[in-house]
């Protein structure tokens, strides 16, 4: 049964492949909630078992066995392989733990430090103009304290045309307007907890650009000057590449640009769900169920092994 406790560290090298399925073939905001939805299930699958599984190791050590008042060893399958497994579990959790919390300090370093990079300049309307050659634009939320901003540099500024540039700023507007960074934050800590999920988060970067692009080309109604104004600015972008300063949210010239101007180039999506939504659902919903098996199962054998009840 400690199977049960195993498949949910198994199940997530599915979501890569299923999750570019998704972004492809439905709406753009449709695949970003499915997606990051079974990414932060099955991270917590992950973390969920990996603390479950430490339980055999834990009560092997005798005083830990007498503050739980066990009146006999837990029955965890062979004894050999539950302490092995434990063990491994509790140095797979450690290091999870420490990756968790050196890049979420990262981050939040990170997003202060665009903030700084801003501090104390005028924002109209909640676009902020900064002076300086490398062209960029990105969506910089901001807080309980702070206003969203759509921050834009005087180089990006000139290597677009007029039009071009309503574009870009609905396009960092619908990032700001749907909360995109909270997708992406949520999909980043996935991916700390399971290397499969950190291969996942890329799909969800994808769908928030995808989903950031079409609500631009409705804001402007040309499909075509969409895409063009991602190509240019991405373009733009990496001529400069390199001389970048801190960035504090997603941005028109991120994420994989060629299929983002072919996606724009097309008619919009309008399929809300196909087979690998579908499937996308059902893998979140089969790690849940067997983690709450193995956990109950568990802690069937911690009950019988501290004598409420006997194997028949």
């Amino acid at each position: 049964m400690i199977t049960l406790l195993l498949v949910p560290l198994v199940l997530p090298w599915a979501l890569p492949p299923l999750a570019r399925r998704t972004v492809d073939r439905v709406r753009p905001e449709i695949a970003l909630w499915a997606v990051t939805c079974a990414a932060i299930v099955l991270a917590v699958g992950v973390v969920a078992c990996l603390g479950i599984l430490l339980l055999p190791l834990t009560l092997a050590v005798p005083p830990v066995a007498a503050l739980t008042d066990l009146v006999q060893p837990l029955d965890a399958g062979p004894q050999l392989l539950g302490l092995t497994v434990s063990a491994l579990a509790a140095g797979a959790l450690s290091l999870t733990s420490a990756q968790v919390l050196r890049r979420a300090a990262w981050e939040v370093s990170r997003l202060r430090a665009a903030h700084t990079r801003v501090a104390g300049r005028p924002a109209a309307g909640g676009l902020c103009v900064m002076d300086d050659s490398h062209p960029d634009a990105f969506a910089l939320p901001g807080g309980p304290r702070r206003a969203d901003r759509v921050v834009v540099t005087t180089g990006m500024l000139r290597a677009l045309e007029p039009d071009e540039r309503e574009a870009l700023f609905a396009h960092e507007r619908a990032h700001l307007a749907a909360k995109h960074h909270l997708f992406l934050a949520v999909a980043h800590i996935a991916g700390w907890c399971h290397p499969a999920l950190a291969l996942s988060a890329r799909h969800v970067s994808f769908a928030a650009e995808r989903a950031a692009d079409e609500a631009a080309a409705r804001r402007c109604g040309d499909r075509g000057l969409t895409a063009r104004t991602v190509g240019r600015a991405a373009l733009a972008a990496h001529r400069h590449r390199g001389t970048a300063g801190a960035r504090g949210g997603p941005g028109a010239t991120t994420g994989p640009v060629p299929a983002r101007v072919r996606a724009l180039l097309v008619p919009a999506p309008v399929r809300l769900v196909a087979p690998a939504l579908l499937a996308v659902v059902l893998l979140g919903a089969s790690a849940a169920s067997s983690t709450a098996a193995g956990a109950v199962w568990l802690h069937g054998g911690v009950e019988i092994a501290q004598g409420e009840h006997t194997v028949e």
